[in-house]
């Protein structure tokens, strides 16, 4: 790890060296061109399993099918666009996929109101570009040309938050497989190997509706949210434990009844309803996705950790718990005070810790 070390965040496939390294050592199945493992090692890293004697940790906690599809998809010819609600891990499981195949996770692009077209296609080193005009030297290749020269797999994040043209310019890339720069006559072909990841959030969909012919060119699969209280559990479990331990946080890893707590509040409040369905509830303003409750929990450790005992109590849960649900202040802190006061009063002694925590962050 050596030059790596005291990063904040690593890449999948140096936090996941070591299983990946097991994957490719133990190989039993046809590699496809341009990959690191074959198609059943992929699905061996990203849902778990066992490589020789190294046990591989889960990455994607769901339907194993679709996991299946993705990296099926990825064989052919057609780019995979993997949509859902925000926290249903379309992000992670985009990086995992690019850090089995290729062994890089790092060709990618951010999509937002501000992408450019440059930044799918090319740009200049302007200094070189007046001094001496156009030449190979000053021109500087987009994560999507450098996986295009290379054959591996480019990453576009939130598709949808980019502007039209900026859509438009991957319509050409994904149909003819080249990049043109005619100010230096260049041609470059898409060597075998590469394939594009775009991720959108069902919740930005009128930003910049994707064009009918943009979509044909995707295959396009759907990830839901966690279909039971149990398995956005282990989700979360899974996902605050990495978290904890990348940034190095001093503090005991959320109980099990922590965790239960915070999960059926989210769930309760993102549904409208109580998990029995006796109860209609207000929902706030905000996502409640999973990766909020991974944030969350992972806040509750950092002030456990820095000015409390190194265990998340109810104290440092309700700090968290404020943050997160209420994001506009008047409508959603009437929407929490319901919550408080029909809900979580009214569920006895377990929860009796928190609803007085709560209760005293909301009076301040």
């Amino acid at each position: 790890m050596g030059e790596k070390e005291g990063l904040q965040r690593l890449p999948a496939e140096d936090l996941f060296a070591a299983e990946i390294r097991a994957l490719i050592e133990n190989e039993k199945y046809p590699v496809p061109e341009g990959w690191r493992m074959s198609p059943r090692s992929v699905l061996t890293y990203i849902c778990g399993g066992k490589a020789g004697k190294t046990t591989i940790t889960p990455k994607y906690i769901g339907q194993k099918r679709l996991v299946e599809i993705a990296i099926s998809t990825l064989i052919t010819d057609r780019a995979l666009l993997l949509i859902g609600e925000p926290g249903t891990a379309k992000s992670w499981l985009a990086e995992h996929l690019t850090a089995a195949i290729n062994g890089d996770s790092t060709r990618v692009i951010q999509g937002t109101a501000g992408t450019t077209e440059e930044q799918i296609r090319y740009s200049w080193n302007y200094a070189m570009l007046i001094a001496d005009g156009p030449s190979p030297e000053a021109l500087i290749p987009s994560p999507v040309f450098r996986a295009m020269q290379e054959g591996t797999i480019a990453r576009v994040e939130e598709i949808s938050r980019c502007a039209s043209e900026v859509q438009d310019a991957l319509i050409s890339i994904l149909s003819e497989k080249r990049i043109s720069v005619p100010e230096i006559s260049l041609e470059v072909p898409a060597k075998k190997g590469f394939s594009l990841i775009a991720t959108a959030n069902t919740r930005d969909k009128g930003v910049n509706e994707m064009s009918a012919a943009l979509k044909r060119r995707f295959n396009i699969i759907v990830l839901p949210s966690p279909d039971s209280l149990e398995r956005e559990m282990e989700i979360v479990r899974s996902r605050v434990e990495q978290l904890a331990g990348g940034l190095g946080i001093c503090a005991a890893l959320p109980e099990d009844e922590v965790i239960e707590k915070v999960c059926t509040i989210f769930r309760e409040l993102r549904q409208g309803m109580t998990l029995d369905g006796k109860q209609k509830l207000k929902p706030p303003s905000g996502v409640l996705s999973t990766a909020e409750e991974i944030s969350l929990l992972a806040g509750s450790m950092a002030l456990a950790a820095g000015f409390g005992n190194g265990t998340v109590g109810d104290y440092e849960l309700a700090s968290s718990l404020q943050g997160a649900i209420v994001k506009e202040e008047e409508a959603d802190s009437k929407a929490w005070e319901e919550y408080l006061e029909n809900i979580m009063k009214k569920r006895g002694r377990r929860w009796l810790g928190l609803y007085q925590e709560c209760r005293e962050l909301n009076r301040g």
